[in-house]
């Protein structure tokens, strides 16, 4: 399911980028990290966050060799911006006031990872037998 979502995210990401080049703003949220000016260091990262989750669901949806691969930078980079905005971002930030959010996207996406490992041997060994 988590395949569709990204790849739908991926199809819509070229008309974000152009509206965002004409001017228009609007909300982008990933990992803690959110802006509405997407043409900010924060959105350019988050639309590249989201470029990655596509080509990665893309990769995964037709099998292709290099998938699980990149699927599990994906996971580890998500796992550690996640501990980023959890841990230390509260002590960089300029809002007033302490606040420690816990990222539910851990529950999921830790599991993910173990998963992509489990499965990358076996990935690997069947694409060597397909060709």
């Amino acid at each position: 399911m988590f395949v569709w979502i990204f790849l739908v995210f991926g199809a819509i990401l070229p008309v974000g980028i152009v509206a965002a080049v004409l001017g228009y703003n609007f909300q982008i949220a990933l990992y803690g990290l959110e802006t509405n000016e997407p043409l900010s260091l924060i959105g350019i990262l988050l639309i590249i966050l989201f470029l990655l989750k596509s080509i990665v669901a893309f990769g995964l949806w037709t099998e292709k060799k290099w998938a699980v691969n990149l699927g599990i930078i994906d996971a580890i980079s998500g796992i550690v911006i996640c501990i980023f905005i959890m841990l230390i971002y509260p002590f960089i930030d300029n809002t007033p006031g302490f606040s420690v959010n816990v990222r539910l996207e851990l529950i999921l996406i830790i599991p993910y990872l173990i998963k992509l490992n489990k499965i990358n041997t076996d990935w690997q060994s069947l694409t060597l037998l397909i060709r």
